[in-house]
């Protein structure tokens, strides 16, 4: 009984040892200078990179000393307020992206429509593919020429190379989301008994949200740049322009830092759509759902 007691105590101070040689730890929490925090904070890098890279402009166009070729940063930016100020950006904006967002919503119904007839039929899965791997591949800027005598001139020939731009990408990578949807998911939703609308609301799409937010940007670049593209190459229709527009009338007058300005618009629509509102919705969405970290 003695040898087992003594067994004990000994136990007990083994035991009792680790945690009084470690009782005086504690965990060392620092906070982080204020060049961490910022270097931490997306926001502030991209800010930085950008800077960088106007600085890289400004300095490359001062060394070429050729205005006519390459204008410097501060000139372009002079030109931009100019233009922001006697209304001819504004102008030109407005009535570019009105047309961007009639090709974008078409696009983004015969999107939903297609992938809809995918989902639930094996006929329309392979008429899908079979569509995507024939129009996908094809640009959109070579559909005008035939848009242009099918619809003639003005918006509805625009509207139609930019549904083209638009449904394949959407529509192709929605179906793969839906495709590559979790059965567990699946099974989820069907053990709820949740309704046919309520199975492709509850459970469909968000499941298969981070594939079709994919399809939204890949389908809202190529429609961006189809839209500048057809206004660079065909020009005006229906009496007025927009920014693909301003930038070829700027060219023929040899205003280069106009046509630089027109360029500085759509990088700085670009940025704003890719950083604020698609960046909004995966906040929002695909994030907060512990979809992506």
């Amino acid at each position: 009984m003695s040898e087992d007691r003594a067994f004990y105590a000994v136990r007990a101070e083994i035991l009792h040892t680790p945690a009084a040689e470690t009782s005086g730890f504690a965990v060392a929490a620092q906070p982080l200078g204020l060049a961490a925090r910022l270097y931490g904070n997306g926001t502030v890098r991209k800010s930085m990179l950008l800077v960088l890279l106007a600085a890289a402009w400004e300095i490359y166009a001062r060394a070429l000393g050729n205005p006519l070729l390459f204008p410097t940063f501060t000139a372009t930016v002079g030109a931009l307020l100019s233009g922001i100020a006697d209304g001819e950006i504004p102008t030109a904006g407005f009535y570019t992206l009105s047309l961007l967002l009639k090709g974008y919503v078409a696009g983004l119904f015969f999107a939903a429509v297609l992938t809809a007839f995918a989902s639930v039929s094996r006929i329309g899965a392979d008429l899908l593919e079979t569509l995507t791997a024939m129009f996908n591949p094809l640009p959109s800027i070579a559909l005008l020429p035939l848009a242009l005598i099918w619809f003639g001139l003005g918006d509805n020939s625009v509207v139609f190379v930019l549904v083209h731009a638009v449904l394949w990408a959407v529509a192709l990578n929605t179906f793969a989301g839906f495709r590559a949807l979790s059965p567990t998911l699946r099974m989820v939703g069907q053990n709820y008994g949740l309704s046919s609308a309520g199975y492709i609301v509850r459970i469909l799409i968000p499941g298969a949200f981070p594939s079709i937010l994919t399809g939204l940007k890949v389908g809202w670049a190529f429609a961006w740049r189809t839209l500048i593209a057809a206004e660079l190459v065909f020009g005006v229709s229906s009496g007025s322009g927009g920014l693909g527009w301003y930038i070829f009338e700027n060219k023929n007058q040899l205003r280069i830092p106009e046509v630089f300005a027109g360029l500085l618009t759509v990088i700085i629509f670009g940025l704003f759509v890719e950083n604020v509102i698609f960046r909004t919705i995966e906040q929002r969405t695909v994030k907060r759902w512990g979809m992506q970290t």
